[in-house]
Order: structure tokens, then sequence, then C-alpha cells
């Protein structure tokens, strides 16, 4: 249920918890982007979801309820059958002996409370919880992975006495015996239940490991039997119509499943190792945007110069950083912010990790010759307005993207660099000439991904020898400067007065943390530091001239999201040290 603006604007502001500036900023883009106001205070990072839901359920005197450590009991979860909870975001934690609370994200959904009201024949009284709460408690629908596994793995154990090589026929028919077929789907729900971004699938010498990756770190989610292997990798290979009896080479494949709500693709590599095939699934959700660049942790300058250079009919837009760094959801956020009826867009991918309505998309085939240049030479001849190129890879494909924006076309595409300064480098090493650079490029964007703070987080101050620590590495009065020119922290604090955070171990997380969101810097290309590319300067002195004029490195918008709450110090040393 939606509070009204206006109301909700006048209690936010009595709160004190943001100041009337930042609302009626919040509330003319809010307008703007014909979006409600409690969402662009979210998206801003002026409010979290937990103030937003607990000020609505206030002003409309709905209770709300927070489940994150709750333990609801299993027969009081189980009189709402798990497919009305997923699909209603309503779910039952409280029994009574003529009435039932259950916690909803939208009190205003009669039709679910009126079907629950008939099913348990009890008085339903709704709560307001919010979405962590939520996803919490229709995670334990699910029972463990090694319960669930436990009778599966004993029949499949059993069923599965291979004995020497099994040709095509023996593979097929062990790819569809029952037990592996559970095996199998157990794997993939739980993984999609876990927001896990890869399985993989590890043969040893006696054993199969089961590894999730979640919020970019590595799992151990399960051990299973050795003789299981076979089938598992048969199954896998027959989901994603791969050869059954090809060992010895590696083989890429892809398939759909729906689990936990969601349409969900699944990108396979098989690879051969010493004690077998080793599989790993990429887990690509469909209609995975949805994001906004607040949302992904863009603000301030980087964020007001991403959106100048969405605005220009040409030009480049790139994206850099190291595999697994978020660039491909940087990059769809920003071609959903530019995919408007007027415009042709075209883009050439490997793979097309999401699909995206009025948008013409194109799977390169380099097996069969068609490559991203090949791709991109294509699209030109089909009127694009704006180009998506998944990744400059080499010389060619750097020379037609360069020349497509000198063309009238908007280019949006990635590189693998370390840093946006490093990339102008890079695009002179691939034989991009400096003075077509200076014409073409707009914005550069560099970016890693960490690990967000659970809302059970430790709060303290930074000692002396932590502040020496840091100013070795970070000039701390330029991050100061940002968090106040921000509102995020009081015009008097200081490095020794700002709270930082750390996870509280055991609480909603095992390790404190949950979900990820992107640090940046924003390399706007500008009249300075065009002088500086046609002069052949190196990345370092680029860097340089972008700090100068407001940028942020990468590591100073991890220390800047520290100090907001967002994240630890620790955590955007680990991944800018990766």
């Amino acid at each position: 249920m939606q509070v009204p603006d206006a109301q909700l604007k006048t209690f936010v502001v009595d709160s004190g918890l943001v100041s009337r500036k930042d609302v009626e900023a919040a509330e003319k883009s809010a307008k703007e982007r014909t979006q409600p106001l409690g969402d662009m205070l979210v998206s801003q990072g002026s409010l979290s979801e937990d103030d937003l839901r607990r000020m609505q359920a206030h002003i409309l005197g709905i209770p709300f309820v927070s489940l994150g450590k709750e333990k609801i009991d299993l027969a009081v979860l189980a009189l709402i059958p798990e497919p009305i909870a997923r699909s209603h975001n309503i779910v039952a934690y409280k029994k009574g002996s003529d009435a039932l609370e259950v916690a909803m994200l939208d009190t205003s959904d009669l039709e679910a409370i009126d079907f629950i009201k008939k099913k348990v024949g009890l008085k339903i009284l709704p709560r307001l919880t919010d979405t962590a709460s939520l996803k919490s408690a229709l995670v334990q629908y699910q029972k463990s992975l090694k319960d669930e596994f436990g009778d599966i793995i004993k029949s499949a154990a059993q069923s599965m006495k291979v004995s020497g090589e099994l040709d095509e026929r023996g593979l097929q028919k062990l790819a569809e015996d029952v037990p592996v077929v559970k095996v199998v789907d157990a794997l993939l729900r739980h993984a999609v239940i876990q927001d896990a971004s890869d399985i993989h699938i590890e043969p040893q010498e006696e054993k199969l490991i089961i590894r999730y990756r979640i919020d970019g770190i590595l799992h151990d989610a399960m051990e299973l039997p050795k003789n299981i292997a076979p089938g598992i990798t048969a199954r896998i290979k027959v989901l994603s119509r791969l050869k059954l009896d090809e060992k010895r080479l590696p083989q890429d494949g892809r398939f759909k499943m729906e689990a936990d709500n969601e349409k969900v693709s699944f990108r396979v590599s098989i690879l051969p190792t010493y004690y077998g095939e080793k599989t790993v699934m990429r887990l690509l959700r469909e209609g995975g945007g949805g994001f906004t660049l607040d949302s992904l942790g863009f603000h301030g300058k980087g964020l007001e110069s991403i959106h100048q250079a969405t605005k220009q009919s040409t030009g480049m837009i790139l994206v850099t950083g190291p595999t697994g760094s978020g660039k491909t959801t940087t990059l769809y956020t920003i071609l959903d912010i530019v995919n408007t009826p007027d415009v042709n867009i075209s883009t050439v991918e490997d793979p097309i990790e999401y699909q995206m309505a009025r948008v013409n998309q194109t799977q390169v085939r380099p097996d069969i010759g068609f490559t991203f240049a090949n791709g991109l030479r294509s699209l030109l001849r089909q009127d694009p307005d704006i180009i998506m190129v998944g990744e400059i890879r080499d010389t060619e494909t750097a020379s037609l993207a360069v020349n497509a924006s000198l063309t009238g076309h908007l280019v949006l595409s990635t590189l693998h660099t370390n840093s946006a300064s490093a990339t102008i480098p890079r695009l002179v090493d691939m034989g991009a000439e400096a003075f077509l650079l200076v014409s073409t490029l707009r914005v550069i964007i560099g970016q890693r991904l960490v690990r967000k703070l659970r809302a059970d987080h430790i709060e303290y101050t930074l000692s002396e020898s932590e502040i020496k620590e840091l100013e070795h590495s970070v000039d701390l009065e330029r991050i100061i400067v940002a968090l106040k020119e921000e509102k995020r922290i009081p015009d008097k604090a200081t490095i020794k007065t700002i709270p930082f955070y750390k996870p509280k171990e055991g609480g909603e997380s095992p390790d404190g943390y949950g979900s990820r969101i992107g640090i940046h810097e924003v390399l706007h290309v500008s009249p300075a530091i065009r002088d500086l590319i046609v002069k052949g300067s190196p990345a370092d002195a680029i860097e340089a001239q972008a700090k100068k004029e407001g940028m942020l490195t990468m590591l100073e918008d991890g220390i800047f999201k520290a100090a907001s709450g967002i994240t630890t110090i620790e955590e955007v040393l680990r991944v800018i040290s990766e």
C-alpha cells in the first residue's frame, strides 16, 4: 500500500532523517521519472528500505514486523501454500486461538487475505514487513540442502553403479534416471534461492564437491559420492544440448528454468580435468533489469556525468573492470535509460545475458566466423541510433567502435582494464588514434563489486593508527569533502568523528553481509583530459587530472560508501587488492 507522496514528505521532514532540501530534490526527480517519492528516497540513499517501510507502517497505522532472525514454526508457515506466499509476498508467522498474523509487503492485497481467510478459517491480522524479512521467511519453506538431498542421494547412489565407460545411449538413460533428475533440480533450485551467481561442480579423487558463489565468495554447499558425478554431468549436458559422449574437449551450452518464482538462464561450461569433467554454471536472471544507476551505487558528480553522456547522440560510453565486476549490469542499466521509442538500438553480445524489449540483440558465433567485428560491421547497415558491443576485444572491433561513434552513433561497450584511466592507453595500444578518441570518448566507468552490510552491524570510529594506515593509500580529505557535499555527514564532521561499521556475525547472515553494490570511478573526458590524450600522457597523469576535476577513484568511492554505512573498509580493501 502506497502512502500519498505529500503525506510521506511531511512525515520524513518532521522526522529529521532527511533534510527538507534533499526531500524536495528527491520529490522533483520522482515527478520527472514518474516514480513514488519513497522509491526515489531509497534509490538516492537518503532512506533505507527498512526506514521507508517503518514510516509507511506508522502513517497507515499498521504494525511493522521484522522476521530476519525469527524461526517460524513450520506448521504455521505451511498454513499458506508456498506458491501463494511467493506470488503474493505474504507469509504466516504467528497463530493464535482465533487469529493468524501474516507479514506482507502490500497490506492492500485483499485477494490474498480473503483466500487465506477462507482456507484457514481464522481472522487474518495483516502486518507490514520488508523485502529482506520476507525473503528470510520464504527460505524457511525449503529444507536445508543436506536434509533434502539425504534420501535422494542414497537412492541415486544405489541406482548408479556404473561399470566402465557408457556409450551415448547409456549416458542418455542415466541422465533421465529419476534420482539424478531430482539431485540436479535440487542443486539448481537451492542456487537460485540463495542468490548464487555461479555453481561449481568439481570432481575429486573420492568425492564430488558442489560450491556456490554467493556475493562474490565461493562457499562449499555439499559433498556427494563420486559415483553420482557421471549422472549429474550427463543430466546437465542433456539440459544444455551438449554432446553426451564427448569427454575430452571443453563444451559450452545454455538452458533455462523457472525457480523461486523467476526465470533463470544457466550458462554452462564443462571442462575435462584429471578426476573427471568439471562443470561451472553462471546464473543469469531474466528481466535482470529494473536497476537504476542510483541503486547500482552511482552518486554525485559521477552520476551526473553518466546522465549527461546518455543525452548525447554520438560518442562512446565505456565500462571497465575484471570479469565478475558487474560491467554487464551497468551497461544494461544505461541501455535501459536510453531505450526510448524514438531510437533504434542494436547490440552484438557474447552471450546475450538479459533480454530487453525493443532492443535488437545479436549473439556472436566465433565458431562460424561471426565475431564482434563482423557483427558490428553488419549492425551499421541496420540504421541504428545506439549500438552496444558486448566487449572490445581486438584492434578491429576497437577501430569499428570508434568510427561508429564518429559517424553519428552512441556506442556502449566494455573493456577489461584495471581502472578508468588505464582504458585510454589500452585503446591506443589496440590501434585507436588519439585524435579520434578525443572526439568520441564521453565517459569511462571503472568498477568493482563489494558486499553490503546487513542492517544489524556494529558501529565504531577509526583509531589514530587506522587513519594513518589509510592515508598511505587514499586522500581522506577528498572523501570528507564529497561526503559533506552529498549531505551524508554533518558539516563539522571529521575523519575522527565519522562512524564506520563492521559486520555482526551470526545475525541475519553468517558473515554479516548480504548482496553486493558497485564501487566506481567515473572519468568524464573533459577538455583538459582531451589535451592529455593527444599528448600521449600516461594513465597516472590522466587520473591525476580527473581527480582535480572531482573524480573519486574506486578506492575513494569505497571508503565513501563505508562511511555511509553501506559496506566496510575491510571489504573495500579486499576487493581493490584482488
